[in-house]
C-alpha cells in the first residue's frame, strides 16, 4: 500500500521549467534515497511533498490519516520565539502523555482517600485502569529514556540539554529538530541532508535508527555511505521524470550503468536496422520492387519522424496505439518524402545522452621516489597550544591515506605543516625525493575571489583562450559561466574550479582537504574515479566515508589528542577499532574490580583496619537492603497490575501506599550507600 503518490508533478518559475512529469509512489515501509545533480529540484520536490510549496501542475495524494515530519537543510527558523531548553522542547512531543501521567498520579491520590465511597471508588478504578493501559501502550514508562537516547545519539551531551534554544547555533537547531522528529515517530519522515551537522559517531547512530524505522523514509543526501546504510530504493531525478532503482546506493550505481549501456546498445541496434532498411529502399525504389520499397519508405519515414519527436520510447507507443494517435500525441511533423530526406533524418538521430557531468583526469608529471612521507615523534599545533601527537608515519608511493577525526582536532593544521606553512612543535617530517605537491584547500582560500573563472585558470597557466574554455567546459563551466566572478560562485562551483586547477598542476602527491564538500553526487563519483586512476600518492582529509572506503590504504585517526595509524582498508580499520573498543571495555571492567582502596592524602585520615572492616560491612548491608527493596518494588508493581486488572479497589489502595513507602526507603538507602562509598 502506498503512503504517498504523485501524479505528473511539475514546478516552474516564470518561463523556467525546473522539472515536470514527476510520477512516483512510496510504500508505507519504503526507505527511499532521492538523488540527482545540484539544481535539479530535489529540495523543491520535498517542499511540495511536505505541503510547503504548491506545484505548478500535478497532484500529491497521501494515505488517509498519515502523519509526516519534514527536516529542512537549515532549520534555524523552526524555533523562532521559543525560549525554553533543548530538553523542554523534547518534552513537548509527549505533552499528551505527560498529561495522562499527571492524571494517573491524581487518581492514585484520590483512590488512597479512606473516606471514598465504594461507588466513587469503582468509577475512579475504571478510569485508572483505562488510562494506565493507554499510558503503557503509548510508551509512557519509556519516554524519558527515549529522549535521553535520541539526544545523546545526535551528539548532545547532558549539559547542552539545559541550553535555551535561542543560544544554539543553526546547526544545533537543525539537530534539535531532527531529534524532535525522531521522537514524534511520524508515518513518513522526509529528510533533506540530515547528516550536514552531524559528526561520524552521530551519523552512525542515525543510520542504526533509520534501519529499524517502522515507517517510510524519504532522504535527500550527498552522503553516499549513509544512503548505502539506510535506504533500499533510489529515486534518480531528472528534469522530466524519476527513475526507480531497487537496492541501496551502490546497487543503484551498478544498475544505472547497466541501464545506460542497454540504451546505447539499443540505439546502436536501431540505427543499424534503420540503415539496412534504407539501403534496401535505395536499391529497389526504381526497380521491379518499387511498390514494396515505396511502402517501406512511408513506414520508415513515420518511424524516424516519431523518434525525432518522442525519443526511443515512442516505438512501443507506435506498436500499441498506431501512427495517427502517436502523431497527434507527440506532434510529429517532419516526415521524410524522399530517400535523401530520410537518410538525413536517420543521420540526425541523437543517441541517449547522460546528464552533464564533470570530466576529470589527474596525471602526475613524473614519478616520485618510493618513500613519500615519514614522521617521527611528531607534535602538531601552535606555540603554547599543542593539538596532537602522532604515531610514526610511513607513506609510500601510490598509497592513499585518509586522515579522519572530529572537527577542530588539527587535521588541516597537519596538512599546512606538511606544506611547510607551519613548523611542528616537536619531532620531524621528512618528505621523499622528486615530489610535486598539489594542495586542495577546504576553504578554497587559494582562489582569487576577484578573478573570473577564466582569469583564474589563465593566471595559473598561459594557454590559448579556446583551449582554456574547452578545458573549463569539462568542469561544467560553459558559455558565460567562465566570466562569473569567483566571489559569486556557489560552494559546489568553487569546488569544481579548484579541482580543475589542481588537475593542471601535474602533481604526484595530492593533499586534499575535504575535496567532496559541496559537490553533488555525480561530481563526487567523477572525482573518486579520477583519484582511483591517479598514479601518484594521496593524503586526504575527509568526512566522506564512501570515498575513504573505496580508496584508502591507510587510516589515520585523530582521537584523544593522538594520531593513530591503521594500515589497511576502511573496513579493516572499523573491525580493528571494534576490537579495541571491546578490549578497552573489558579492561575497564576488570580494573574496576581490581581497583585498590583510595590512598591516604592530606585531607582524608587513614582508616584503621577495624574501621575499614566496619565500613565494608555497612556497605555490604546497604547493598543487600537495596537489592531487597528493588525486588520488593518489582513484586508490588506486579501485584498492583494484577489488582488493577481484577478491579480490586482495596488492594490498589494498599499496594499504592506500599509502593510509595518502598520507593522512598530505596531512595534513602541509595543516598546512604553513595555517601559511604565515596568517603
Amino acid at each position: 500500500m502506498a503512503i504517498l503518490t504523485t501524479t505528473n508533478l511539475s514546478q516552474s518559475f516564470g518561463a523556467f521549467d525546473l522539472f515536470s512529469g514527476i510520477s512516483v509512489s512510496l510504500p508505507k515501509d519504503g526507505k527511499v534515497g532521492l538523488v540527482g545533480p545540484n539544481g535539479i529540484g530535489k529540495t523543491t520536490l520535498l517542499l511540495i511533498l511536505a505541503g510547503q510549496m504548491i506545484p505548478s501542475a500535478g497532484s500529491v495524494q497521501f494515505a488517509k490519516g498519515i502523519r509526516f515530519g519534514y527536516l529542512r537543510q537549515e532549520a534555524a527558523e523552526a524555533f523562532a520565539g521559543r525560549q525554553h531548553t533543548v530538553y523542554d522542547e523534547m518534552l513537548l512531543v509527549f505533552k499528551a502523555l505527560r498529561a495522562t501521567e499527571a492524571e494517573l498520579r491524581d487518581l492514585e491520590a484520590a483512590m488512597s482517600n479512606p473516606d471514598l465511597t465504594e461507588e466513587a471508588g469503582d468509577a475512579l478504578l475504571e478510569r485508572y485502569s483505562h488510562l494506565q493501559e493507554q499510558f503503557e501502550l503509548a510508551g509512557g514508562y519509556q519516554y524519558e529514556l527515549r529522549i535521553r537516547q535520541v539526544l545523546t545519539g545526535l551528539g548532545f551531551d547532558a549539559e547542552s540539554w539545559k541550553l535555551p534554544l535561542p543560544h544554539l547555533s543553526g546547526g544545533q537547531k537543525t539537530r534539535v529538530l531532527l531529534a524532535r522528529l525522531l521522537l514524534e515517530a511520524p508515518d513518513l519522515l522526509i529528510l533533506d541532508e540530515p547528516t550536514n551537522h552531524l559528526d561520524v559517531q552521530a551519523i552512525e547512530w542515525l543510520e542504526g535508527t533509520l534501519k529499524t524505522w517502522e515507517g517510510a523514509v524519504l532522504i535527500v543526501s550527498h552522503d553516499r555511505y549513509f544512503l548505502d546504510k539506510t535506504v533500499n530504493t533510489i529515486w534518480e531525478m531528472t528534469r522530466t521524470d524519476i527513475q526507480t532503482y531497487r537496492g541501496n546506493y551502490s546497487a543503484y550505481v551498478l544498475q544505472r550503468d547497466e541501464r545506460w549501456q542497454r540504451r546505447y546498445d539499443e540505439f546502436a541496434s536501431l540505427k543499424e536496422r534503420l540503415e539496412k532498411e534504407l539501403d534496401y529502399i535505395r536499391r529497389n525504389i526504381a526497380g521491379q520492387r518499387t511498390q514494396m520499397a515505396q511502402g517501406k519508405l512511408s513506414r520508415l519515414s513515420r518511424e524516424v519522424a516519431a523518434i525525432h519527436a518522442g525519443g526511443l520510447g515512442v516505438l512501443s507507443a507506435l506498436e500499441s496505439k498506431g501512427w495517427m494517435q502517436v502523431k497527434a500525441e507527440y506532434g510529429v511533423e517532419m516526415q521524410a518524402s524522399t530517400v535523401g530526406e530520410l537518410h538525413e533524418q536517420i543521420k540526425a538521430l541523437q543517441g541517449p545522452t547522460r546528464p552533464p557531468e564533470v570530466h576529470m583526469h589527474i596525471q602526475a608529471s613524473h614519478r616520485s621516489g618510493n618513500l613519500v612521507l615519514r614522521t617521527s615523534n611528531l607534535t602538531i599545533g601552535y606555540p603554547g597550544t599543542p593539538l596532537f601527537t602522532a604515531d610514526d608515519i610511513v607513506l609510500h608511493r601510490q598509497e592513499c591515506a585518509a586522515l579522519i577525526g572530529p572537527n577542530g582536532t588539527g587535521k588541516t593544521t597537519f596538512l599546512r605543516t606538511i606544506l611547510d606553512r607551519l613548523l611542528p612543535l616537536a619531532g620531524e617530517i621528512t618528505l621523499g625525493a622528486s615530489l610535486e605537491i598539489g594542495y586542495f584547500s577546504q576553504a578554497h582560500d587559494d582562489l582569487n575571489r576577484n578573478n573570473t573563472v577564466l582569469d583564474e585558470l589563465l593566471d595559473q597557466e598561459n594557454m590559448p583562450l579556446s583551449e582554456a574554455r574547452n578545458y573549463l567546459a569539462r568542469y561544467l563551466f560553459r558559455g558565460d559561466d567562465v566570466y562569473k566572478p569567483i566571489r559569486l560562485l556557489s560552494g559546489g562551483e568553487r569546488g569544481r574550479l579548484a579541482l580543475a586547477l589542481l588537475a593542471r598542476q601535474k602533481a604526484n602527491f595530492l593533499l586534499l582537504d575535504e575535496p567532496t564538500n559541496h559537490l553533488d553526487i555525480p561530481a563526487q563519483e567523477t572525482l573518486q574515479a579520477a583519484l582511483a586512476e591517479f598514479q601518484g600518492t594521496i593524503l586526504m582529509v575527509t568526512h566522506d566515508r564512501y570515498l575513504v572506503d573505496r580508496l584508502a590504504t591507510q587510516i589515520w585517526e585523530l582521537r584523544d589528542g593522538r594520531l593513530h595509524v591503521y594500515t589497511g582498508s576502511y573496513q579493516e580499520y572499523l573491525a580493528q577499532r571494534s576490537e579495541e573498543t571491546e578490549a578497552a571495555r573489558e579492561a575497564a571492567a576488570q580494573a574496576k574490580i581490581n581497583a585498590p582502596q583510595p590512598e591516604e592524602n592530606g585531607d582524608t585520615p587513614r582508616l584503621s583496619k577495624n574501621e575499614q572492616r566496619k565500613r565494608e560491612e555497612a556497605l555490604a548491608q546497604l547493598e543487600q537492603q537495596v537489592h531487597e527493596l528493588e525486588a520488593s518494588l518489582q513484586a508490588i508493581s506486579e501485584a498492583l497490575q494484577a489488582a488493577t486488572q481484577a478491579q480490586s479497589f482495596d488492594k490498589i489502595q494498599n499496594l499504592s501506599l506500599e509502593y510509595a513507602a518502598a520507593e522512598e526507603e530505596l531512595a534513602q538507602r541509595m543516598t546512604e550507600w553513595e555517601k559511604l562509598a565515596h568517603e
